[in-house]
């Protein structure tokens, strides 16, 4: 299950050209991604912001490619958008929900585009599935605060009781200074995941891992997690 965000407001993508605010879900072939299907017009926050590298090199796609026919039967990637309209959320789970029933599926690994509202698609989407017998995996990532306490998600389900967690985009981390920096750097305190003292004399950064890009990409490309201390 294929979750790509398309509230407007610069967070949009786009299926063949069309804009996914204005689809249902959507079945495709794994390899209609591969060869450019999903376009990223999203600037999100950079962390969890798919850029249309990591749609053409969807980890979850091409993993599961390598596995069709040996250790399991890959039926397919449904397509479904992020509303910001609760209705339209419903709306789009319970025809996830009704595309993967005709289907037969047995599991799904549903993977996540950003934070926040999303995470209420996320989590109706695992809730009718479970409830119609479906197994599901959930990839997405959290806002813990900086010192891992809060709650990470901004919505939850007791379905989800299998979840896989790409790191904690409040996380701090230190950059080095650079010989040599392509851009401006007095905007990484204006930007997310940055602040007031970010930049510091002698030109090392602290940000959070929010600020960037790809660092916590729910489709699993990168390494990071969290664990419980």
């Amino acid at each position: 299950i294929y979750m790509i965000q398309s509230q407007g407001l610069m967070h949009d993508n786009y299926i063949y050209g069309l804009d996914a605010k204005g689809i249902l879900p959507t079945l495709i072939s794994p390899t209609e991604v591969i060869d450019g299907a999903i376009v990223s017009g999203n600037c999100a926050a950079p962390c969890h912001k798919n850029s249309t590298y990591h749609h053409l090199n969807n980890p979850v796609i091409m993993d599961l490619l390598r596995r069709h026919g040996k250790e399991l039967c890959f039926l397919g990637v449904i397509i479904t958008n992020e509303s910001t309209i609760l209705s339209y959320k419903k709306r789009g789970a319970h025809y996830t929900k009704k595309l993967a029933r005709i289907l037969g599926i047995e599991g799904a690994i549903i993977t996540e585009e950003g934070g926040g509202n999303p995470e209420t698609d996320l989590m109706l989407n695992c809730k009718l599935l479970e409830n119609s017998g479906i197994k599901t995996v959930l990839i997405t990532d959290e806002y813990a605060g900086r010192d891992g306490r809060s709650q990470g998600l901004a919505d939850v389900t007791s379905e989800a009781n299998a979840v896989i967690t790409c790191g904690n985009g409040n996380e701090l981390i230190t950059l080095p200074a650079m010989n040599k920096v392509i851009g401006c750097l007095d905007s990484v305190e204006i930007i997310t995941g940055g602040f007031n003292g970010s930049l510091h004399e002698d030109g090392s950064i602290t940000v959070e891992l929010a600020s960037i890009m790809g660092s916590l990409c729910e489709l699993g490309y990168e390494r990071l997690s969290t664990r419980l201390r």
